[in-house]
């Protein structure tokens, strides 16, 4: 019976997989440093793809920088990380579907990736911007200031110039693009074949973010880079004496998985007063039956505020301009509902003999879809959420986030955030849920990274985190990033619960933790250890881990959501964890005979896995037995 590999995917591996069951001829053997190893013949493959194959010094098209290699290398590795439940800060743990994941998004995209592959509709990222100072983000890529030179090939062996290259610049550079390829290459598979990213970034590093996700994702994948304005142009006033132009916008670049697939919704944007010329008068009254006479409605003028007049949206009606081809019998301010030659219905109403063309509000709206989004909300956005404390490290506005859900996202989807910060996002996603009365799920992600003041800090960003740490030490909490997001949406939630009382929508979220595997290392390298440490080893599974952190990593690793529905239930007396219903049973028990065997094996489950410290004997009977009563399910030991 096989013993379960609890590490995530190898995708190195599943791509020569690919390409294997594509082209079976081309996989071949070779001897590598006196071992056997699988390898592609190149000469075979070029044969079968009728297409010339670049040899390592001819000129090509390519992005590149020091240890791009490496972080290819870092994304397709696999990770015997898990993530640990932690049900004491999570909220309402057991119905909720939403998560809220700590640790490094690298790992936990890979932990990920088994099972929400082509699950994610939307990801919105705001990554650390490339400002030149301290990066956060090293992934084993920090490289010395001499290092750097070789690799960059700012100088040859003889210490001769080459060309000239500022340090900091092209060091911050190489930095980020290693921190920012590998997640990339993550989101790009947890897509579906519809969904896309959208990430903000600003003039650093916009280009270089364009041409790794014209690699990654593809250049025809490309949908739009938006600009947003993100200050008041007053600063602009000064740009005569500073004699510079004034920062006040940033980037949103969206690419999509499939651009053939790729669809916005319509963007309602009310028409102005200017636009509505032609319109005579538009009235204020709910209405109850087309043919109610009208003669006591409210007229509005048509200077009159749009926005402050109209309070309920379904009331208002617009009404065109004579069409003098019309010649219906309609009483004097009565309505009439026409059917036209193509089916659909057409509303009049006689305007003092005169007859017009009723337009309902929903009729004079339509899709506005430009490359520059102001938003007022962009500015001044340094308030108090929830009672919460700012967190000024770059926080996004919530109408920003919530513009582009509106644009893009329907019902039941899955959003994800993987540099979640103070969880705009998930707060974003909750309101558009409540409006909508719709059902999309939120997955973030956040490092918990110390949140403290710096010397290099501006005394309004010092005195805004000196308030945001007086907050945490105030409720208890540690001085980190993710307490403020997690905090963040459980007020947000009750918020809504108090507001909306009757309101149906997932406020909770499940927090999962980061952390290194379950198990002792003697578990994966028992080759490296000697027959008599292994003897010596009284179990595989940490002293400090739980059944419950055991079920996680196998249920992450069998490709079951972590949004799951758990229950404990008891087979012949021994404890059996049901994972959605049977598709995984789990029993951890040593103790365990035939008859408890029968019983799992009669209920048919997709996956079933045991403990590996049952008698040998036990082991052979589960194999005989599953394979009678349940040949499909696929048995594992742990």
């Amino acid at each position: 019976m096989d013993k379960i590999k609890l590490e995530s995917s190898n995708i190195a591996d599943e791509n020569f997989e690919k390409l294997a069951s594509l082209f079976p001829n081309v996989v071949t053997e070779t001897i590598v440093d006196g071992q056997l190893v699988r390898a592609i013949d190149k000469d075979k493959l070029m044969q079968e793809i009728n297409a010339h194959i670049l040899s390592e010094n001819e000129e090509r098209y390519n992005f590149t920088w020091p240890y791009k290699r490496k972080s290819v290398v870092l994304a397709n590795a696999p990770t015997r990380n898990t993530l640990r439940a932690c049900k004491e800060e999570s909220k309402d743990f057991d119905n909720t579907e939403n998560l809220y994941i700590e640790g490094d998004n690298l790992e936990v995209l890979k932990l990920l990736r088994n099972t929400y592959m082509g699950q994610i509709k939307m990801i919105y990222i705001d990554p650390p911007y490339n400002t030149g100072k301290d990066f956060v983000y090293q992934d084993n890529f920090y490289i010395n200031k001499e290092e750097y030179k070789e690799m960059s090939g700012q100088f040859d062996k003889e210490g001769n110039r080459l060309f000239e290259n500022t340090e900091a610049n092209g060091r911050f550079h190489t930095d980020w693009l290693n921190m920012m390829y590998p997640r990339l290459k993550m989101a790009r598979d947890l897509l579906t074949d519809d969904g896309a990213i959208f990430i903000s970034i600003d003039e650093n590093e916009v280009s270089n973010l364009r041409k790794i996700c014209d690699e990654i994702f593809g250049g025809g994948n490309y949908i739009q880079t938006i600009t947003i304005q993100m200050s008041e142009l007053k600063g602009a006033k000064l740009a005569h004496v500073n004699k510079k132009f004034p920062k006040v916008k940033e980037f949103l670049l969206i690419f999509s998985k499939k651009k053939d697939l790729f669809n916005l919704n319509p963007l309602k944007i009310k028409k102005s007063d200017a636009e509505l010329i032609n319109y005579s008068k538009y009235y204020n009254k709910q209405i109850i039956n087309i043919n109610d006479e009208c003669s006591d409605w409210k007229c509005i003028e048509n200077n009159c505020s749009y926005n402050d007049k109209i309070q309920n949206a379904e009331s208002f009606i617009y009404l065109v301009a004579p069409d003098n081809n019309i010649n219906i019998n309609i009483p004097d301010k009565t309505f009439k509902k026409i059917m036209n030659s193509n089916g659909e219905y057409i509303h009049y109403y006689n305007d003092g003999g005169k007859i017009k063309k009723v337009l309902f509000l929903s009729e004079t709206q339509y899709t506005y879809i430009s490359d520059i989004w102001l938003h007022s909300s962009t500015i001044n956005i340094n308030k108090e959420t929830y009672g919460i404390p700012t967190y000024s490290n770059g926080q996004k506005p919530l109408e920003l986030i919530y513009t582009i859900l509106e644009s893009f996202i329907t019902d039941n989807c899955i959003i994800l955030d993987f540099f979640s910060g103070s969880n705009t996002t998930a707060d974003a996603l909750i309101r558009y849920n409540l409006k909508n009365n719709y059902n999309n799920k939120f997955i973030s992600i956040q490092a918990p990274f110390k949140i403290e003041t710096t010397k290099n800090m501006t005394d309004s960003v010092k005195k805004s985190t000196d308030k945001l740490i007086e907050f945490l030490d105030a409720h208890g909490k540690p001085h980190t990033i993710c307490e403020i997001g997690k905090e963040r949406i459980r007020r947000a939630g009750e918020k809504i619960k108090k507001d909306y009382p009757n309101a149906n929508i997932d406020t909770g979220f499940r927090v999962f933790k980061l952390d290194s595997s379950n198990m002792e290392d003697v578990y994966y390298e028992a080759e490296k250890f000697s027959q008599q440490d292994i003897s010596k080893t009284i179990s595989y599974i940490k002293a400090d881990r739980s059944e419950e952190d055991l079920l996680f990593q196998l249920i992450l690793l069998c490709g079951i959501p972590l949004k799951c529905k758990i229950e404990i239930k008891k087979v012949n007396n021994r404890d059996v964890y049901f994972v959605d219903n049977t598709y995984l049973l789990v029993c951890f028990e040593k103790d365990i005979d035939d008859k408890t065997i029968e019983e799992l094996a009669k209920m048919q489950p997709y996956f079933m896995v045991f403990n590996q410290n049952v008698q040998d004997s036990t082991l052979a009977n589960i194999k005989q037995i599953f394979k009678m009563i349940s040949n499909d399910t696929n048995v594992k030991v742990i």
